[in-house]
């Protein structure tokens, strides 16, 4: 089994591995390799001068911290580079491109109803908030998708700027791990 889809990339050893890579790149490819996973500039930074990881959990607990100190427009510069639910990603980096049409697959394949629906959600949540609908895709299928936009487009903004953190966290640890695997296999492009 996928070590991503048993959420074991931390103690393997290929996520070992991919960690030493990462702490030994010099800092304008490590930026680089970061902006996959979160394209805030300042996260990039923060994270980026953290090094060197003692374990992925390390790596994993600053990334978090780091995204938690993020302000508003921090975070916005990162929704900014996620294409909406439903859509092609748009981005020109192959490796950003396939990691979104992976962890959007259940979406992606929704019916021509269910997709007319998500649409129709991406559109008032963005007239709503100002900003795309942002949730970790990866595991749920289009009606759960939309079950949750309806949902939250009850939230009012603080409690939706909640949301979105908690998501954003999930999506930049699950990409983390496909960072480090692809720098184990040397192709940072999992």
């Amino acid at each position: 089994m996928d070590v991503l889809a048993t959420g074991q990339a931390a103690a393997s050893p290929a996520g070992l591995a991919g960690l030493a890579g990462l702490n030994a790149m010099p800092p304008d490819v490590v930026a680089t390799e970061l902006a996959a996973c979160c394209a805030s500039r300042r996260w990039i930074a923060d994270v980026a001068r953290a090094r060197p990881f003692g374990s992925v959990e390390d790596l994993h607990r600053v990334a978090a911290r780091e995204l938690a100190d993020l302000d508003w427009t921090d975070i916005r510069e990162a929704l900014d580079a996620h294409p909406r639910i439903g859509e092609r990603p748009v981005s020109e980096a192959a490796r950003e491109a396939a990691w979104s049409r992976a962890e959007q697959s259940g979406a992606q394949g929704a019916d021509a109803r269910t997709a007319a629906e998500l649409a129709a959600a991406n559109a008032a949540y963005e007239a709503k908030f100002g900003h795309i609908f942002l949730i970790r895709a990866t595991g749920r299928t289009a009606t759960q998708v939309l079950a949750a936009a309806h949902e939250r487009l009850e939230h009012d903004e603080q409690a939706e700027q909640a949301v979105v953190r908690e998501e954003l966290s999930q999506i930049v640890r699950l990409r983390l791990d496909k960072l480090l695997l692809g720098l184990a296999e040397g192709t940072r492009s999992r």
